[in-house]
């Protein structure tokens, strides 16, 4: 039999976008990490960090299960930006992202059988030159919310994009052609239900 599939992870936009690729969750199992950068910590590996720490909290609870987990961290530089719990810290976040490149990075783990799979998919992105009034419509919008970076490129963001290079769902909350294959290779089936 079929072990189930848990996602670690309370995300609406991770468990969307792993039913985009006909995936469904058997459970929804949030782990709940400190999720505070260490001291000079780098945001690659902050990000690998984050997704097996949020893994193996959840895989301690399903020992029988397959469990999915992933973290999303946006950086410029080797800055880490946090999520966006306010709208100031959504301001701050949106102007230093104004006219820059910067990167999402997608940690994604899989626990399976006792084996531990992990991979790192970053994007680059480039935002155009936001002018105040962008700003102050889009924290209006409140899309912003606990978004890593303060931006959800799903919504009203998209119209900040300019340059794009990599995975769009890795921006979203998933990187799924990684996700698939970690799932493949623990032997849960995709694509075929």
């Amino acid at each position: 039999m079929q072990p189930p599939l848990v996602l670690a992870s309370a995300s609406p936009r991770r468990l969307d976008l792993l039913r985009q690729i006909g995936c469904e969750p058997a459970k929804i199992d949030p782990a709940d990490v400190d999720e505070s950068p260490r001291r000079g910590e780098l945001p690659r590996g902050y990000a690998l960090r984050m997704a097996r720490a949020k893994l193996d909290v959840v895989a301690a609870r399903h020992p029988d299960a397959v469990v999915l987990a992933a973290d999303s961290v946006v950086a410029v530089g080797r800055r880490i930006l946090p999520k966006a719990e306010d709208e100031s810290t959504a301001r701050d976040c949106l102007a230093l992202l104004s006219g820059r490149r910067h990167k999402v990075l997608g940690g994604v783990a899989v626990a399976a059988a006792g084996r531990v799979r992990i991979r790192l998919v970053e994007t680059a992105v480039r935002f155009k030159r936001l002018e105040a009034a962008e700003i102050d419509a889009y924290v209006r919008s409140d899309e912003w919310h606990g978004k890593a970076g303060g931006y959800a490129i799903q919504g009203r963001a998209a119209a900040f994009v300019s340059f794009l290079s990599g995975s769009y769902s890795n921006v979203v909350g998933l990187p799924l052609f990684e996700a698939a294959a970690l799932l493949r290779s623990a032997g849960f089936p995709m694509g075929t239900s």
